[in-house]
């Protein structure tokens, strides 16, 4: 039913307010609403947090925006994890009417005395409602000035329009007929559901050893990959990202580079899960022991990093649950079991589980996996195609595993239509991979960093990955090393969660084949051994470039929030300009996205989205080069992407 003050199309709400919408501790979260009335009169509006307690917390006031007609926008800012919800309270303000009318009459010499006879009676009802303090004073001393038929009108006025006065009213408005629509439910999460640096590496390539005389690999395990979570922590990032741990099928098994012919000592692939050695429960023999895996976890810990592991509800043709439960499978017309296919993509080696056979057992044995490898320190899960799986399930799984273990983290990794991406962040995914990796002009970056930030950001929350084992995009192919720097400054800066798959900071950039985004010889199908300290040593590697773009993340509070972006313009198409802004804290950043040439062009700053006035000017200091400049609106830029691509600059100090 529709107030007395009507407050409608209220945003964030997901499906009618049955799922929460998203937040996190400490970053502030738009409410809006369309909020009007009948007549002339003035109203006012504020949004009102209720805790996981049920503790109310002091209101927002909400501010009407120039467009659209009669929004009302405020910033909620919730400061724990749970489920929270909003309500908004809208009301008549006989005050703002008041002093609207005042303004016009008083000047004019229209029922001067009355006017202020009845702003007296408005501000005696204010006095009666508030607690003992300054602001009585304040009101007192209006009352009087309301009275005082001796001062003239004008000063009279100019008291009742005071910006102490003004304070006082917003922090106790009289509110008349008071409408409240919610509450609305919105769950905040942990910071690392929205802040985290990301980098993914296969721990059986980590401390491989080939042999020089057979050329046979020796796999690496989790004590010599527990070696390289030193460099990992070294170049500041936040979570190791594993692929499937578990025992690979040697049914189908696939060769190098996808290919249907293995050798003996081919290993294949991860994500083709299980063999007699066991299934999702167990650990591939060439990597350890559960207790291995424990001290990895354990080192990862000791060093700030949090361990993510894959979850990919698969099943090699020779998994144990191919033979105990074959209803799980989709049978076809012929007797054999259905392979993974995503025409012209054919997975022999694995098999999609049927999620409408048996939907309760398989329910329940993937929530037995999933406690499993949490009660061994993984709190946070990367899902394989979670778009291949119905949407009712992880909805289900994702509650079962929030009422017990809130901490827990799910990244979706789906590529897919966007309602099935919207959708499965809406049912409780706390992070998703984006289409971010195909976005390389200024104009569909811009386009998309505003759809991220502020359209889709209720629902789901972006984790831009520069790379993946299957994703190696046109850009990085041809764009040379300017090119894996213009792509991890662009992902670093403008959004709070990014991902690297190991290997970009070598610069790998070769392809299988002509038009192709696979990898030769992808990692995904046998192991790569690299030599990182080589790299390092011979200036082979963007190692010091993510390091330091890291450092500024975890320095600059605006880089670690979403929906704080702002996009600027510059007069070449090829240079993107944004700000983010946190309170005190603005990091301006100007890119050349072109690897191949340099830019020279003028860039045009919205200067109040950075907290400043129009004409200011300030010190923009390069957080990548130390180097410092003099801007203000307009500043000339010159970007050479085989020197330094993007400037990543901080206001040092406003003039």
């Amino acid at each position: 039913m529709v107030g007395r003050i009507p407050v409608m199309d209220v945003h964030p709400v997901v499906d009618l307010g049955r799922l929460p919408a998203k937040a996190t501790v400490g970053e502030p979260f738009p409410v809006s609403a369309t909020i009007f009335r009948e007549g002339h009169d003035s109203l006012g509006a504020e949004v009102v947090l209720v805790s996981p307690s049920g503790e109310r917390q002091p209101p927002v006031r909400m501010v009407k925006q120039a467009d659209p007609v009669d929004r009302y926008l405020a910033w909620a800012r919730p400061d724990s994890p749970g489920p929270w919800a909003f309500e908004i309270q809208a009301w008549s303000d006989p005050v703002a009417t008041w002093q609207h009318a005042a303004g016009i009459k008083v000047p004019a010499g229209i029922d001067v005395e009355l006017m202020f006879t009845e702003g007296r009676l408005l501000l005696e009802r204010v006095r009666a409602s508030l607690p003992k303090g300054p602001a009585v004073a304040v009101v007192d001393a209006a009352i009087a000035a309301a009275a005082d038929t001796t001062r003239p009108a004008e000063a009279r006025l100019a008291q009742l329009q005071a910006d102490d006065l003004a304070e006082v009213l917003t922090a106790y408005p009289l509110r008349d007929l008071l409408s409240v629509v919610g509450p609305f439910p919105a769950y905040v999460d942990r910071e690392r559901a929205l802040f985290g640096s990301w980098y993914e590496f296969f721990p059986r390539s980590e401390g491989a050893v080939r042999d020089e005389v057979t050329g046979k690999v020796t796999s690496g395990t989790f004590a010599t990959a527990a070696k390289r979570l030193e460099g990992v922590a070294a170049m500041g990032f936040d979570v190791i990202y594993l692929p499937p741990i578990h025992p690979i099928g040697e049914v189908n098994r696939k060769g190098p580079n996808n290919t249907l012919t293995p050798g003996p000592d081919d290993t294949g692939s991860p994500w083709a899960i299980g063999s007699k050695d066991g299934g999702h429960d167990a650990i591939h023999p060439d990597l350890g022991t559960f207790a291995d895996f424990d001290a990895f976890v354990a080192r990862a810990g000791e060093l700030g990093l949090e361990v993510a592991l894959d979850l990919a509800l698969q099943a090699a043709p020779d998994h144990p649950w191919v033979t105990s439960n074959p209803q799980w499978f989709t049978t076809r017309a012929d007797g054999s079991i259905a392979y993974a296919e995503n025409p012209p993509k054919k997975y022999q080696d694995i098999y999609p589980v049927n999620f409408d056979n048996d939907p309760t057992g398989i329910c329940r044995e993937v929530l037995r996996i999933v406690r499993l490898w949490m009660s061994h320190g993984v709190r946070i899960f990367r899902v394989d195609n979670p778009h291949t799986k119905p949407l009712a399930f992880w909805e289900w799984l994702l509650r079962e595993v929030r009422r017990t273990d809130p901490d827990v983290l799910f990244l979706s990794e789906a590529f897919t239509r966007p309602p099935m991406m919207h959708g499965l962040g809406a049912v409780g995914y706390h992070q998703s991979y984006t289409y971010f990796t195909w976005r390389v002009a200024r104009w569909e970056i811009e386009d998309y960093l505003r759809e991220v930030s502020s359209e889709s950001d209720h629902v789901m929350r972006p984790n831009f990955f520069v790379n993946t084992p299957d994703i190696l995009p046109e850009h990085l192919q041809y764009g040379g090393p300017p090119a894996f720097k213009i792509r991890a400054a662009l992902a670093a800066t403008s959004v709070p969660s990014w991902g690297v798959y190991a290997g970009y900071e070598l610069y790998e950039h070769v392809a299988v084949k002509p038009g192709s985004e696979e990898y030769l010889d992808s990692e995904k199908y046998q192991i790569r051994i690299r030599d990182w300290d080589a790299a390092e040593a011979e200036g082979r590697s963007l190692a010091p470039y993510l390091t330091r773009l890291n450092e500024i993340r975890r320095a600059h509070p605006a880089l670690q929030q979403l929906r704080n972006i702002t996009i600027h313009a510059a007069d070449d198409e090829n240079v993107l300009v944004f700000s983010k802004r946190a309170d005190d804290d603005v990091v301006v950043v100007v890119i050349n996205l072109d690897p191949h040439g340099v830019r020279e062009t003028t860039v045009h700053l919205d200067m109040p989205a950075l907290g400043l006035d129009w004409n200011d000017t300030f010190v923009a200091h390069d957080e990548i080069t130390g180097a410092d400049w003099q801007w203000g609106e307009h500043d000339y830029v010159r970007l050479d992407p085989h020197d330094e691509p993007a400037h990543v600059m901080t206001i040092r100090k406003a003039q």
